[in-house]
């Protein structure tokens, strides 16, 4: 299957974001399976990469049906990043990304993801090293500045960034130092926009398919990106699209759709993890996933405890069982946005 970078830039994406733990393949697929197409690798360790971390290398196992699919590689050395995006590239993803943005202290205070943006220079030869490394296009995802600045330098690098051959721009509109807090500024996507021809992408606060479409209509930008909001609504991306290409506002989806969807979710982490640590990881979901149902709280406080899978299955049974009742008492069908 064959993938025109420029066609699809020229499309008005809406692309699930790398999220270190959330989109492995599991999650890329259940994005899919919900509307969504390109989606990004959580973050590559270069270094892990390198020595043949196993779980580096299987962050890289792209499936026949995984596409389309974008790595993106960290790290804080040059040669490092573009010696570890050639065995990246080998993987056959659609483009290689490289993460100067996470801000995440241990990270970016070791100089890999956001730690590049205290040094410019730095950032762009680093940029130029991997481009040269390998045929595939590269792209960059950062924020508008470490912080404090008071001129962001977002405008110039990602001027200098298209001058070495970056194909394309993430940027997420906020500086490392404000992690996810406070709003995300999309003035500043638009002023990079407007100093090149490379394909600008909005992330940060792209929650729903009307902010997808405001953040175009403000910023003038050629996609977005979705992050947090698909850990809890993982339909966001494919709405986004629906939203974008052909004006379909997104509808309530229903509880049994939820419902589905956590045992989807449940024993695809099962396959992939392993019971005892899936049960676990799941929690993270079901805040999202169960949101605006009855009694939702007192479900999710019962699966928190819950170590087992059998036992966690049966709460689902009885759930699920106790919102048909209130169905058929109340004669109505219970849905959440």
């Amino acid at each position: 299957m064959t993938f025109d970078f420029d066609s699809y830039f020229a499309s008005r994406p809406a692309i699930l974001a790398p999220m270190e733990d959330v989109s492995d393949a599991v999650f890329r697929r259940l994005s899919r399976d919900r509307g969504a197409d390109l989606c990004m690798t959580e973050f590559v360790n270069v270094e892990g990469l390198l020595r043949g971390c196993k779980n580096a290398k299987q962050k890289l196992d792209l499936e026949p049906g995984d596409h389309p699919t974008a790595i993106q590689i960290y790290g804080s050395d040059a040669d490092r990043l573009a010696e570890a995006a050639t065995v990246a590239e080998a993987a056959a993803p659609v483009f290689l990304d490289i993460n100067c943005g996470c801000w995440v202290p241990k990270i970016a205070r070791r100089g890999a993801g956001a730690g590049w943006l205290r040094d410019p220079e730095a950032m762009i030869a680093m940029a130029a090293r991997v481009v040269e490394r390998v045929a595939l296009p590269v792209t960059v995802k950062t924020r508008i500045g470490y912080g404090p600045e008071t001129e962001m330098p977002i405008v110039d690098l990602a001027r200098r960034l298209e001058d070495v051959g970056v194909r394309a721009l993430t940027i997420h509109c906020r500086t490392a130092n404000m992690g996810h807090s406070g709003e995300a500024d999309w003035t500043w996507a638009a002023k990079a926009r407007e100093v090149v021809s490379m394909p600008v992408i909005v992330n940060g606060d792209v929650k729903t398919a009307y902010d997808a479409r405001r953040a175009l209509e403000e910023t003038g930008c050629a996609g977005v990106m979705i992050g947090r909001a698909a850990i809890a609504h993982p339909w966001v991306v494919g709405e986004c699209r629906a939203y974008l290409d052909a004006g379909v506002e997104p509808e309530p989806v229903a509880w049994t759709d939820r419902i589905a969807l956590c045992r989807e979710h449940l024993a695809a982490s099962c396959a992939a993890r392993g019971e005892s640590r899936a049960v676990r990881y799941m929690r993270r979901y079901y805040p999202g996933y169960l949101k605006g149902l009855r009694s939702s709280s007192t479900m999710r406080n019962r699966l928190n405890v819950t170590e087992e899978l059998d036992p966690v299955l049966a709460l689902f049974d009885e759930y699920e069982a106790y919102l048909r009742e209130r169905d058929e008492a109340t004669g109505a069908v219970e849905s959440a946005a």
